[in-house]
């Protein structure tokens, strides 16, 4: 028995310094983990492996270039510098003898931390060819060290220095200023920039730069031509992108004739150009104020230099703001002044009403590829989004990229067919999940985001396969209908059939202040939409112009990108279920589709109850369920609906029995108050042909099976964990004379069992690699649905074993969502 990664979502974290693109491979943090992806894939797999070691939020991720020496050898290795808010750096060091076996294996280990700093980590600067990196914290110091990799990772710090005004280093950009001296330019929560100059091995102040009015999020050093002047960009909060020219000689540069853009008005004339110079390696430096370049409309996080193959490519810098866009920014060759020759991005005059929920919240980050031929960029949903340039058409075009929650994942459910995931978080969103189909190759992406809310969603499951309730940080329950548009998409890109006999909708929207989701029809290209309202006209409501959606729009032949993501992928609410007094903790639908079951969070047995709702006309069946005196946790249906299991904090499972098959009524069966020693956190039932079989797992750090009886309920056998377990699944099917059980713990293990179906002892376990396993707690397991036979495959020298494959969803608090794949031996 084995188990591999076939895919892994999570969001990225909005930190203008959290990611770095080397050939081959982009780095970026994902919650308290490092993401691996390569955005040049063909076959678009997504993110290929998680790095999992800090304790906290990824604040800073840089790749540690090989020096010159190094870069020919056979020991040159990527390494990853990575900073968190967990006050250390980590190193982490490829593995050679680690081989893609097609999975998403990672090839990185962890190889050294380094814990001298007293907070965050919130920048890392690195210099090609180059054993040095400087690290910047929130305790207010800049730390230089000396990186040496020729055979163990061994690091020596060279130098601490307190910054003096103190501020908090938010960026750091570190470059050659001569054969060997080099230069360090440092900005933060001040509207200063410090430059320091190394003597030998030493740093000191040299210069600080004034001009701009808020802080400094990025900056970046550039070489005008081989030998030529530095050029420093600084990004900032007051929306100014300012240029620095570093030069050496006496004599000043030739003044900029940026500053005399007639498009700066009277503010060229308030310009400073006043000349700081120092001495280094005997030579005297100046640095002056180059350029201002105009054009966001929010504050700026991100300023990145193309790197330049060749000196006949112009100068180019990449910047991404708040605004939503991207700029490519580059001087006009006749007069000098510094143009935008490229925006990328949401381009609307409508601003806050550019998505499904207002603001999409800017551009967090913004990378040039190692080419330079494409760029990626970060938004505030986690969504990555890349556009390659095209030189025949001279167009930027857009391309598949990666998407994912960026908090806790709170729930998944697989729709009843198994054809598609869906999954739920504290982030406010529903994502759903689907694998596109398309010559011979398979990869799972986000198709769509059915809900995007105002409060944390804590559970959800599907009600057959085109439909879904979900329970969040309110008091009532949601439920919602796939429309036209996603069915079409899925059809098409996934073969996934619709069998429904009522209309779906075409879209859906949130209306202005509103959080329900409302059906909504698509209009033609040349239609301006003028007549179309949600269902009727009236004229005192003003149509909201990013509620219209073209039809054309949405006949797309790839999976959807962020902007339709946020934009269009909604699914419309067709009824809200009342009746719970705090926030939903746990909903399961019947597997016959007509009966769901409620609970909320309680400490008290009035609140502590289960509510049943049909699904037929969404009547709530009376009177509630009793059994509990504080919040449910879990509830299960069995495989033919004639039990619902129900676990909850005060240590107590129930089962409910189905009052008559025709009868949508359930009645207390069985109950134990010292279930566990501590809270039950999960339960599960097993197939019916195993008999009335259950699991619970519990905070007591085991997993128990009861078997159900007329006589009474019994404890089986009893699983041990090494950590509290939060989550557990049964498969829908016996194979092979065995039940499996997949069980998560609170540290993020999971473990796979084959237990005995009569004696329900263990006869097989094997827990996921710490390496490929989530890094928090798991907050629930799902095994997907068959839609067929369970594939064979035949493993070995002239086949010689014959292996079943199962997949199992995974959710995490570590903001991951991941599939794995369960490879069993056959018996012959």
């Amino acid at each position: 028995m084995s188990v591999t990664t076939d895919f892994v979502a999570t969001g990225g974290n909005r930190h203008p310094a959290a990611a770095d693109w080397e050939p081959g491979l982009l780095a970026f943090g994902a919650d308290n983990n490092v993401a691996l992806w390569n955005p040049a894939d063909p076959d678009t797999r997504g993110i290929s492996a998680l790095l999992a070691g800090h304790t906290d939020t990824v604040n800073v991720v840089k790749f540690f270039p090989p020096s010159k020496a190094r870069k020919s050898s056979k020991t040159s290795s990527s390494i990853i510098l990575s900073g968190s808010v967990d006050k250390t750096i980590r190193i982490w060091q490829r593995d050679q003898d680690v081989q893609d076996d097609g999975g998403l294996s990672p090839s990185f280990e962890q190889a050294k931390v380094i814990t001298d700093h007293q907070s965050s980590i919130n920048a890392i600067t690195v210099l090609p060819g180059s054993d040095a990196f400087v690290s910047g914290s929130a305790d207010g110091t800049l730390k230089i060290w000396k990186l040496n990799t020729e055979s163990d990772i061994k690091v020596d710090l060279l130098q601490s220095i307190s910054i003096a005004p103190r501020f908090l280093p938010l960026a750091l950009a570190l470059e050659r200023l001569g054969a060997s001296s080099l230069i360090l330019a440092v900005g933060g929560t001040k509207s200063i920039i410090q430059i320091y100059v190394s003597k030998g091995d030493r740093f000191s102040l040299a210069a600080t730069l004034a001009g701009h009015e808020s802080w400094i999020r990025s900056l970046d050093f550039t070489r005008e031509e081989d030998h030529g002047d530095l050029l420093l960009a600084s990004a900032s909060q007051d929306k100014y992108i300012r240029l620095w020219r570093i030069h050496q000689d006496q004599e000043l540069p030739a003044a900029s004739s940026a500053t005399s853009d007639p498009a700066l008005g009277a503010l060229g004339k308030s310009l400073s150009n006043k000349a700081h110079r120092f001495e280094a390696q005997g030579c005297t430096h100046s640095i002056t104020f180059e350029a201002l370049l105009l054009g966001h409309e929010d504050w700026i996080f991100s300023a990145k230099w193309r790197r330049r193959d060749g000196a006949q490519c112009p100068l180019q810098l990449l910047t991404a703001s708040a605004d939503n866009s991207l700029a490519v920014w580059e001087a006009d060759p006749s007069s000098g002044v510094w143009v935008c020759v490229t925006r990328l991005g949401e381009i609307s005059a409508q601003k806050g009403a550019t998505t499904a929920t207002g603001s999409a919240g800017g551009f967090w980050i913004g990378l040039w590829s190692p080419s330079g031929d494409a760029v990626v960029s970060l938004g505030r949903t986690g969504s990555w989004r890349m556009w390659n340039y095209d030189g025949v058409s001279d167009r930027w075009l857009e391309h598949v990229a990666v998407s994912g929650h960026v908090k806790e994942v709170k729930g998944i459910a697989w729709a009843n067919d198994g054809s598609y995931l869906l999954s739920t978080s504290s982030d406010q969103t529903t994502r759903l999940y689907a694998e596109w189909k398309r010559d011979g190759k398979q990869s799972w992406h986000e198709f769509s985001r059915p809900q995007i809310h105002g409060y944390d969603i804590n559970c959800i499951d599907s009600i057959g396969n085109a439909q879904f309730i979900s329970g969040a940080d309110e008091k009532l329950l949601r439920v919602f209908d796939k429309p036209g548009a996603v069915a079409g998409l899925l059809n098409r890109l996934c073969g996934i059939q619709t069998a429904t006999d009522r209309t779906l909708p075409d879209a859906a929207n949130i209306p202005v202040l509103g959080l329900s989701n409302k059906a909504i029809q698509t209009v033609d290209d040349n239609d301006l939409g003028e007549d179309i309202t949600n269902g009727q006209k009236d004229e005192r409501e003003a149509i909201n112009p990013a509620s219209v959606v073209h039809r054309s729009t949405l006949d797309i032949d790839h999976p959807p990108f962020e902007d339709h993501l946020a934009r269009h992928m909604l699914w419309p609410e067709i009824e809200k279920l009342y009746g719970h007094g705090y926030e939903i903790s746990a909903v399961a639908t019947s597997h016959d589709g007509t009966v769901v079951a409620t609970a909320c969070r309680a400490s008290s047995i009035d609140h502590a109850v289960i509510r049943l709702y049909e699904t037929k006309d969404w009547r709530e069946i009376k009177p509630p369920l009793t059994a509990h005196s504080l919040t449910v946790t879990s509830l299960s249906f069995s495989f033919d609906d004639k039990h619902l299991l129900s676990t909850g904090r005060d240590r107590q499972w129930a089962v409910f029995e189905r009052d008559g098959s025709q009868s949508s009524a359930y009645k207390l069966a069985a109950s134990n108050p010292k279930g566990h020693a501590r809270m039950i956190l999960g339960c599960s039932w097993a197939p019916v042909d195993a008999g009335s079989v259950f699991a619970t797992a519990g905070r007591d750090k085991t997993v128990k099976m009861w078997r159900l009886l007329d006589a009474g309920t019994t404890c089986v056998t009893s699983i041990p964990a090494a950590s509290p377990v939060t989550a557990v699944a049964f498969h829908s099917t016996i194979a092979d004379g065995s039940l499996l059980l997949a069980f998560g713990t609170e540290s993020g293990q999971i473990t796979i069992n084959c237990l005995n179906v009569q004696t329900l002892e263990v006869t097989n376990s094997i827990p996921m690699l710490t390496s490929t396993a989530p890094s928090k707690a798991i907050s629930q397991v799902s095994w997907r649905p068959l839609q067929q036979q369970p594939r064979l495959r035949s493993e070995g020298r002239n086949g010689g074993e014959r292996r079943t494959e199962h997949q199992l969803a995974v959710a995490s608090d570590d903001s991951s969502l991941r599939i794995c794949r369960i490879h069993l031996p056959v018996n012959a």
